[in-house]
């Protein structure tokens, strides 16, 4: 079987040439050729269908979130850089799921990677995240999604700083953030004890 294409941005899948447009294949028997041509979305991945833990109706999804998280978390979007609202985030606090409020990342984490988008070097659980190949628009990435609900979040990279070598490159809209300071407060009001006073210092991340 040969298998041919004249569209850019090749990737490999066992014995299929995919592409962004499409895929075409050539199969010669004898004399023969069967000529056979299959469209492929730009945003098709290699991921299997799992049952996450949490579920939400779509419908409840359109009403609580924005159209850019929606599209970002159920339609595996992309914002555009420089653009998200934590992108440049230096506050001290905790970053949770948009969707499902799964603590996702801790500020003490998040790097300017100059990359546009909100990254972090490691995760506050190994469980907390879900990575999965990805080969959409021709290219091999590994997706990151959360684990509790399967809400897309962003990719991983091995070209973050040390200690872990990783880059989790996340788009803003996928995430909610919980302050330092609001948390403390919320804690030190349960236990009826007055909150302490807050550090003026800010990490520089």
């Amino acid at each position: 079987m040969a298998i041919i294409g004249d569209v850019h941005s090749v990737i490999h899948t066992n014995s299929l040439l995919v592409y962004g447009a499409y895929l075409t294949l050539q199969v010669k028997a004898g004399d023969s050729k069967l000529h056979y041509q299959h469209h492929i979305p730009a945003a098709a991945s290699l991921r299997t269908k799992k049952t996450w833990p949490v579920k939400f109706p779509k419908e409840e999804l359109k009403k609580r979130l924005t159209p850019a998280q929606y599209h970002v978390t159920q339609e595996r979007g992309t914002e555009s850089a420089f653009t998200g609202g934590f992108t440049h985030n230096k506050d001290e606090g905790t970053y949770t799921c948009v969707v499902c409020s799964t603590a996702l990342f801790s500020s003490d984490t998040k790097f300017d990677s100059g990359s546009g988008w909100p990254s972090f070097f490691d995760l506050m659980k190994e469980e907390s995240i879900t990575v999965t190949d990805d080969f959409s628009y021709g290219i091999h990435r590994v997706e990151t999604t959360c684990s509790q609900c399967g809400s897309h979040l962003g990719h991983l990279f091995d070209d973050g700083p040390k200690p872990t070598g990783k880059r989790y490159c996340i788009n803003s809209a996928s995430l909610g953030f919980q302050p330092k300071d609001a948390a403390s407060s919320s804690s030190a009001a349960e236990g009826g004890a007055a909150s302490g006073s807050a550090s003026d210092g800010k990490t520089e991340l």
